[in-house]
């Protein structure tokens, strides 16, 4: 290193060189001679040309000047842009620091607008291409002018949040804090830009962003493999960000989500969950059809694979497009058992993840107290039992970025771009599952209205950039929902309302009872006589837990946050319990604040005991403010006495990992190809009985046979009748009724000539090719009631009964 400056200069500028000989030289001229004009107002100054190991006359070039104030320092071989900016501020003594480039794309005249802004309090002025009033004399190539704007996305999203332009290379800074960011940087390449403002923001300096003149110049080092590295360099970054204790959080709940499906992870082929019911069954068939429309390039909004020949509208199930459709290779390689079982185990460890993360912004800044917060968010009894069956209830992580997007809102600050994100990001929710999003809506709605009534002067700062921000949303998120919301509504097979009981509240037993799988205890008995079925145990969140939670109220009820998350926990309780509740051990029933919206559109489908699903954050978010009070606190007879208190209401609550058992093996006349010549075009397998909510073993079978065949009957959300009511399976069929029948009492009804007439015409609907009747139970009775309506025996062919009714045609 050669030309070591120790003299105290005002501005220090700091131009990195590599292979510069022939723009170089322009480049000196015009700033010495910039400068020397303008000492009057810059004062003393001094450049510093940091050479990357350049291989041309770049170095003599610098060497050959006379003036003491151009000074050199050298790498020993070339390492990056980024290293020999680190070089080169390092060599400054300036109070101010200008980096700019080799080419002076931006005139050094450009210099007076940063240093006007620099005085204006900025640690930092960045000259900017992309805010009002720059000007683009001459352009790049338009490919090269795209992925820069599309790198400035990325970067906006990954390290700078809120500065349009990183990689214009015209900047100032103040000297000190410039040789603190760049001693503290790592990365060699392009990406120090990135690295240094991120140090800005980090350390809470402030940036202006400042308009330019900028003209492209011939020459440019900037290759086409270039983007890829500086896409490398915001990963390790982004990597490097990262606290070890956010990524210990991170390893703990994913080690947390294999634990609890750990019956079931490591063999889902062959594993099954019980307490699924047939909920298990239906989802790999989701996944399974999702990929097979992805890979022939059919509609995945619709398929006749079940309900033959009415068929299944898909967006009016929740087959969660928004992941069967990315999780297409995964499915089509390894099956859809696997597919569900990795996306529900990783879904769940990211919702986790995304609740510690919202909590860490905006909550507790203490990690642990964090991490017992959206632990408990995650894994709360509701969650646990749903992720028996139904990971649009388990895969949430998009609810803590969305509420996340609608609080930035509130600041103000960028509400056009916030709204657009938010758009984007609710209508990829919509695409997860539209319920979970209303229960958020509901949960956010009243966490806005308590915290408004408390913080009114929050409120009245807040509610213009929110309303302005919500519309700009609705607008981005309508025209990518629109098509499919509009098929699911009025498309074929779509349905007004699901009925799914007169009162599916919650008792309020159930919000102080254990789960069934309470690992100390649980008591499956005592909670199913509280719940719908094993899968929607939607609260029992324990007594220990609400006195912890109320206590925390009451002791900490002065904070506004506490307040507004104690109306959003209560409330949610409340409007669980459904239109209508009886008061335990008594005769009184009440109406329920839910019977004001359980007969409105979108309301009247809701499972209404599923409300006490908002409860789960909302508790936990009190759990994470108390927790960190503890911590904060000196006196170890509270803190010892108050972390007492939080573990003996946490561990009751402690999940066990969930049921599983062996699975049945699919028959050979599925897995061989068998069926085939009982299939001709047009045609369906009639499974006996018929798949429906309380038997779809036939939709595995089917998944088996890569969906080469299309069979009536299933388990999906359908409609019924002239009203298209709502209705779980397909429409019944008097054929389809009498196999049911027989399959749960194994009895066999007289079957006489009008018996046989029905079948012979709900065969024809159902363009039936073959019946299959697999070993089950009362297998004896239902194979003596097919051969009755067929007319003649079966034939047993690969593990099942085949009647081919091609033979009496």
């Amino acid at each position: 290193m050669t030309g070591t400056v120790t003299r105290v200069v005002d501005l220090s500028v700091v131009v990195p060189a590599y292979n510069e000989e022939q723009r170089l030289g322009p480049t000196l001229d015009a700033v010495v001679a910039y400068l020397t004009d303008n000492e009057s107002r810059f004062g003393a100054w001094e450049v510093v040309v940091a050479d990357d190991g350049s291989t041309d006359g770049t170095r003599d070039l610098v060497t050959s000047r006379q003036d003491p104030r151009v000074q050199l320092v050298t790498a020993a071989r070339n390492r990056g842009k980024g290293h020999a900016l680190r070089l080169g501020v390092a060599a400054t003594s300036g109070r101010r620091v200008l980096v700019t480039d080799a080419d002076l794309a931006a005139p050094i005249e450009e210099l007076e607008q940063l240093d006007k802004a620099l005085g204006e309090g900025n640690a930092a002025a960045i000259g900017s291409r992309s805010v009002p009033g720059a000007t683009i004399e001459r352009h790049q190539h338009r490919v090269r002018e795209l992925l820069g704007r599309a790198g400035n996305l990325l970067i906006r999203g990954v390290a700078v949040p809120g500065i349009r332009d990183t990689q214009c290379g015209f900047k100032l800074f103040e000297g000190d804090r410039a040789r603190e960011a760049f001693a503290a940087s790592r990365l060699n390449g392009w990406g120090i830009d990135v690295e240094v403002l991120q140090h800005f923001h980090r350390s809470e300096w402030p940036v202006a962003e400042v308009p330019v003149r900028w003209s492209h110049r011939s020459g440019s080092k900037v290759g086409a493999l270039d983007y890829g590295r500086v896409l490398a360099e915001l990963a390790r970054l982004k990597a490097r960000s990262l606290r070890p204790a956010d990524l210990f959080a991170c390893a703990l709940f994913l080690l947390m989500a294999v634990t609890l499906y750990s019956g079931r992870l490591f063999d889902p082929a062959h594993r099954y969950l019980p307490d699924s019911l047939q909920d298990q069954n239906q989802w790999e068939w989701f996944f399974a059809a999702t990929a097979d429309s992805v890979a022939h390039l059919r509609n995945p909004l619709f398929t006749d694979l079940q309900g033959f020949p009415d068929g299944v509208n898909l967006m009016a199930n929740t087959v969660m497009l928004g992941l069967s459709v990315p999780f297409t290779p995964v499915t089509l390689a390894f099956g859809p058992a696997v597919s569900l079982s990795v996306c529900m185990t990783l879904g769940l460890a990211a919702t986790a993840a995304a609740w510690y993360r919202l909590i860490v912004k905006r909550v507790a800044r203490r990690r642990a107290a964090a991490f017992l917060g959206a632990a408990l968010a995650a894994f709360a009894p509701p969650m646990v039992s749903h992720a028996n069956a139904h990971p649009n209830f388990v895969v949430l992580f998009m609810i803590p970025l969305l509420v996340d997007r609608a609080l930035r809102l509130c600041a103000g600050t960028r509400v056009r771009r916030d709204g657009v994100v938010l758009g984007l990001m609710a209508a990829y929710q919509i695409f997860l599952g539209e319920e979970p999003l209303l229960l958020a809506a509901i949960g956010m709605t009243l966490f806005a209205a308590a915290y408004g009534l408390v913080r009114r002067d929050v409120a009245r700062r807040a509610w213009r950039p929110l309303a302005k921000g919500l519309l700009i949303a609705l607008a981005v998120c309508l025209p990518i929902v629109a098509y499919p919301l509009y098929w699911q509504f009025t498309g074929p097979q779509s349905y007004r309302s699901v009925l799914h009981g007169d009162n599916a509240g919650n008792s309020p037993l159930a919000l102080l009872a254990f789960s069934e799988r309470s690992l100390l205890f649980g008591d499956a008995a005592r909670a199913n006589s509280l719940s719908l079925n094993p899968t929607e145990q939607n609260a029992f969140y324990g007594w220990p837990l609400a006195l912890l939670a109320l206590g925390i109220v009451v002791r900490l009820w002065e904070r506004p946050l506490v307040k507004a998350l104690a109306v959003t926990t209560g409330g949610a309780a409340l409007l669980s319990l459904g239109p209508r509740f009886r008061i335990p051990l008594t005769d009184m029933v009440y109406p329920g604040p839910w019977a004001l919206l359980a007969h409105r559109p979108l309301f009247e489908s809701v499972i209404e005991g599923r409300l006490a699903m908002i409860c789960a954050p909302a508790l936990g978010m009190l759990l994470a403010v108390a927790v960190e009070r503890l911590l904060a606190t000196r006196r170890v007879g509270t803190l010892y006495g108050g972390l007492l208190a939080v573990c003996l209401a946490l561990l009751p609550i402690v999940p066990a990992p969930l049921k599983a058992e062996d699975r049945a093996p699919v028959p050979e006349f599925f897995t061989s190809g068998r069926w085939k010549p009982y299939v001709r075009e047009g045609e369906s397998l009639v499974p006996v009985p018929l798949p429906d909510p309380g038997g779809a073993e036939a939709l595995h079978w089917q998944t088996a046979a890569h969906l080469g065949f299309r069979m009536p009957g299933g388990y999906y959300n359908g409609p019924w009748g002239p009203d298209h009511t709502g209705i779980y399976g397909a429409a019944p069929r008097y054929t389809s009724d009498l196999l049911r029948d027989v399959r749960y009492s194994g009895v066999v009804p007289v079957i006489g000539r009008n018996w046989r007439a029905q079948a012979r015409r709900d065969f024809a609907f159902w363009h039936a090719g073959a019946l299959v009747l697999a070993p089950q139970p009362n297998d004896g009775p239902l194979r003596q009631a097919v051969t009755q309506l067929v007319g003649r025996p079966g034939r047993w062919t690969g593990g099942v009964w085949v009647w081919d009714l091609h033979e009496e045609r």
